[in-house]
């Protein structure tokens, strides 16, 4: 019978180097997963991931060379947000995580320097002017100041200001700008949106009776477009299925009345008809570009 004066010891300095190594990153991700079980998930609006939106690039328009466009007309529609048709543009009045007003969209991406704003819309609609952060912050953020009495000496007021910011419930109406041409290569009548600009209501300071429309700026439509192909319009037949703001654009999805053509003498139509004989006037340039696609082919 053998006898051992040092009996081998059971136990954790017994293991071997490399056992004690694997025992060590087991339990690191043991506690690792237990520490991630008791995180709790962040709440989600859906129960789906959202990925399709974020991920949408613009899809660019097909080169034209000039020697392509035989035919031209410089066309301004107003497209009036209180119309029922166009209310996917104007609501919601609050942005939310999934729904954006087309007015905070672009305002977002000016307030980001992704969009430049040019200032002086009514009679500059050529981009020259750009406005500065200083001019910006003056239109989105415009403080209102007012005589307030001093509760500790009556009798006495002093000037006290407020941020009034410009919201999307502002925002009635917008301008566009846009470009119809005749394609000698496909042989079709084409349309490339130039210009947008936000129009405010001008009230007036004693009644609040409304006295017309004030424009705000022209932004670059071109400029726009990554952000607009990013940004997702409330669909009324399907809550799922969405379009973007791009999509919205390109497929003509609004309603919009004509007030402006390129003429020699640079007017808009209010400066020579109004009321009915205006709706006329804006549906008659609206049937000269619908003509001149079939007229074409009988030159």
């Amino acid at each position: 019978m053998k006898t051992f004066l040092n009996p081998p010891q059971i136990g954790a300095n017994a293991l071997p180097v490399k056992a004690k190594i694997v025992c060590v990153i087991a339990l690191f991700f043991l506690a690792s997963f237990l520490r991630a079980q008791l995180v709790l998930e962040p709440p989600s609006e859906t129960f789906y991931k959202k990925e399709l939106t974020i991920a949408r690039k613009v899809n660019g328009y097909i080169p034209i060379r000039e020697a392509d466009v035989i035919w031209a007309k410089r066309v301004y529609r107003k497209i009036d947000l209180r119309e029922k048709f166009n209310q996917s543009l104007y609501y919601p009045d609050v942005p939310t995580l999934s729904n954006k007003s087309l007015f905070d969209v672009i305002k977002q991406g000016i307030l980001a320097k992704e969009i430049y704003a040019f200032d002086n819309p009514v009679f500059d609609t050529e981009y020259k002017t750009k406005m500065s952060q200083e001019d910006l912050e003056n239109l989105f953020f415009p403080i209102d100041s007012m005589e307030v009495e001093d509760p500790n000496n009556p009798g006495i007021f002093k000037i006290m200001g407020s941020i009034n910011e410009l919201t999307s419930a502002n925002i009635k109406a917008w301008w566009v700008k846009e470009d119809w041409f005749f394609n000698k290569q496909s042989g079709t009548m084409e349309v490339r949106i130039n210009g947008l600009c936000p129009l405010k209501e001008k009230l007036d300071p004693t009644t609040g009776e409304v006295l017309g429309y004030m424009p705000l700026f022209w932004v670059y439509f071109p400029q726009c477009q990554p952000i607009l192909a990013k940004t997702e319009v409330y669909n009324t037949k399907n809550y799922v299925q969405r379009i973007s703001y791009d999509d919205l654009f390109r497929k003509r999805m609004f309603s919009s009345t004509i007030f402006k053509d390129s003429n020699v003498y640079d007017r808009s139509i209010n400066s020579y008809a109004s009321g009915v004989d205006a709706l006329l006037e804006a549906e008659r340039i609206k049937e000269d570009i619908f003509n001149m696609e079939h007229d074409m082919w009988h030159l």
